[in-house]
């Protein structure tokens, strides 16, 4: 078991929501399954438990992206009982599961951690391995698709780590972003530019949210010399500002 902090991962990535061919995917060098310790540079008391395998694509491992939003989120937004909150793109769960074990979360209002349906056995998994079954829940959810019975429909909070890497799936994560938020939710969403063509999902995505940069935290700041972006997203509704965005934004 290896025991490791947010500066030891690299690079990053999340498993994409669209069933393509392995040759249309940016390949990943392999890299040998295994279970890690992660405890955010202290910011948990007790370390996760995360398993990594990569035998379904590049989202079972962990990335830089989820690292900072979970840590941002841990700083930041520590309280949050009854606060609805679905991840997408979650991988392993890295986000969703660092939220259960460090955030004041309630077990009325369980986190939803989604990716493609390959994806569900590692998220459950590791789910079982840090004995978060009773406040997370892992569902399988395909972006452009309509939304799982499962999940709540309007959630409080929607996280994405990594999300934007895949040009072609841009307009199906825009389509189920638009399913997910209402006027009172807002989306914490973390990315690394790899290419020029991942500025362009912010141009498609401001065509119907409004996004906000985050900055006002020392990692986050730091992280976007290593090209890094931490955002907020909410719909657009002129002169209204919602309670989820004056209470759990920024």
């Amino acid at each position: 078991m290896e025991d490791i902090d947010s500066n030891q991962v690299l690079s990053s990535s999340s498993e994409p929501s669209l069933s393509v061919s392995e040759s249309l995917v940016p390949t990943r060098k392999p890299k040998d399954a295994g279970v890690k310790t992660v405890s955010f540079d202290g910011l948990l008391n007790e370390p996760l438990l995360l398993q990594e395998d990569l035998k379904e694509g590049c989202g079972g491992r962990l990335w830089p992206a989820g690292m900072l939003l979970a840590k941002y989120m841990l700083r930041h937004h520590s309280n949050l009982p009854g606060e609805s909150i679905v991840e997408l793109g979650a991988g392993g769960g890295l986000v969703g599961l660092a939220i259960a074990r460090g955030c004041l979360v309630s077990p009325q209002s369980p986190i939803y951690i989604t990716d493609q349906e390959p994806m569900l056995p590692l998220m459950e998994n590791n789910i079982r391995l840090n004995n978060l079954s009773s406040i997370v829940m892992a569902t399988a959810l395909n972006w452009g698709e309509p939304l799982p019975s499962g999940i709540p429909s309007q959630p409080t909070i929607v996280l994405a780590a990594d999300c934007v890497y895949f040009e072609p799936a841009f307009p199906l994560l825009i389509s189920t972003l638009q399913k997910l938020l209402s006027p009172e939710s807002v989306c914490y969403f973390c990315f690394k530019r790899r290419r020029r063509a991942d500025f362009r999902f912010l141009k498609l995505a401001k065509k119907v949210f409004d996004i906000d940069e985050i900055r006002h935290d020392p990692d986050v700041e730091a992280s976007r010399r290593e090209n890094l972006f931490l955002y907020l997203i909410r719909l657009k509704k002129v002169g209204h500002h919602s309670k989820a965005g004056s209470n759990a934004g920024g």
